[in-house]
């Protein structure tokens, strides 16, 4: 049965501001003779920084804006009767719908549901990392209050999207039977070019935090990080199950690991973490590479018509880079490693964002591999490292 305009708004105002049945709103549509400001509004509860308020989303266009109001605001009302045709109030007992006839009757429906409020943010991701917790206030990522300091923002979140590519690649790696682990075997991890350790502590904080058993070393050359990053440690007493070294990746004699990581190694640094991960059996590489100047320098006579993209330095530049990682990943896949090559965080943070990502499986080569690898090797007169470390005869 039609009711009342004035009748059915002030039905769904009441639900619309009760914090604590409200889970979202939505106006859509446009009645008749009557053009609100927007396309589509959605209100729905929001916890932000311990205060409930109501976050109000509005689209215009293509364009999405996004404000935070208080629970009981006027404009509430006022964006109803602008002349959305359809209103939407989803409560945690109750859904309500207001459709608007052409002849301006509200036909309103209501049935008994159940649904949960989400109150989180809608542009917070969330973290695998919290801001507060000590070890990154140990390595300055945080400052004292548990916030990300504004310089280390894009580290955080370059260490943080390493971790959502490492965990689902372990757990497939488990699944699959390429890693075993238990609690007289913990997961063996080897973080190679460790620097300041942002990724060493960060995947023994957070796997420890899954309950797994993990033993880590991190190795850089410079003695200064091995004595910071081992002081840190002990702060946070986790020495028996992380250490750290001084030393080259080339000449460590470091046990076998099931896992390799490098975030950044420099330039031929990554092919050593990649030639020390193969030759010691590492189950799963993930591998971040950084500077590539080696093969740059070998970039001499391009084949034509190769040289109207390498006469340019900063093409060369680019070219080579890929060129080189492409080299590597067809050099695992030859070695038995199941191989991609992705992107792990967006450019904006930094230009040194992808990953190669390895599974060892021990499958043979397919012969057309070797004859790729050998064929772009010839034309482009080239010697990759990291075949000079493998001592490969191909």
């Amino acid at each position: 049965m039609p009711i009342e305009f004035e009748e059915a708004v002030a039905d769904a105002l009441k639900l619309i501001h009760d914090p604590e049945l409200l889970v979202r709103a939505v106006f859509s549509g446009r009645r008749r003779n009557m053009s609100p400001d927007s396309e589509k509004i959605e209100l729905r509860p929001i916890l932000l920084k311990g205060e409930l308020k109501m976050q109000l989303i509005e689209t215009v266009g293509n364009k999405s804006m996004t404000s935070n109001i208080d629970f009981g605001s006027d404009n509430i009302q006022l964006l109803m009767q602008s002349g959305f045709a359809n209103i939407l109030v989803e409560g945690k007992d109750r859904t309500m719908t207001i459709r608007f006839t052409k002849k301006g009757d509200a036909q309103v429906h209501i049935e008994q549901s159940t649904k949960q409020q989400s109150l989180t943010h809608d542009k917070q991701k969330v973290r695998l990392l919290d801001p507060n917790d000590q070890f990154l206030r140990e390595v300055g990522i945080s400052d004292a209050q548990g916030r990300i300091k504004p310089t280390k923002h894009d580290k955080y979140l370059q260490v943080e999207e390493f971790l959502r590519i490492l965990v689902p690649a372990l757990n497939s790696a488990i699944d699959a039977g390429h890693i075993t682990t238990s609690k007289d075997k913990p997961l063996s991890i080897v973080d190679h070019g460790c620097g300041n350790a942002y990724l060493t502590f960060a995947a023994h904080q957070y796997l420890q935090s899954i309950s797994m058993n993990v033993q880590i070393i991190g190795i850089d050359v410079r003695e200064q990080s091995r004595t910071r990053n081992t002081d840190i440690a002990r702060r946070l007493e986790i020495s028996d199950s992380i250490s750290f070294r001084a030393e080259k990746i080339s000449e460590t004699d470091i046990q076998p690991a099931d896992i390799t990581i490098a975030l950044h190694a420099c330039d031929t640094a990554t092919d050593e973490a990649i030639a020390w991960a193969i030759k010691n059996n590492s189950k799963l590489l993930l591998i971040a590479p950084c500077c590539h100047h080696d093969l740059q320098t070998q970039l001499v006579d391009s084949p034509e018509p190769w040289s109207m993209i390498t006469k340019h330095g900063i093409l060369k530049e680019r070219f080579a880079d890929i060129l080189t990682d492409a080299l590597r990943a067809q050099i695992l896949r030859i070695m038995g490693y199941r191989t991609e090559i992705i992107e792990f965080v967006g450019d904006e943070h930094t230009p040194r964002n992808l990953i190669i990502r390895a599974i060892k499986t021990g499958a043979k080569p397919d012969p057309s591999d070797i004859e790729r690898y050998k064929e772009l090797v010839t034309i482009w007169a080239v010697t990759p490292a990291l075949s000079t470390m493998l001592g490969l005869a191909f």
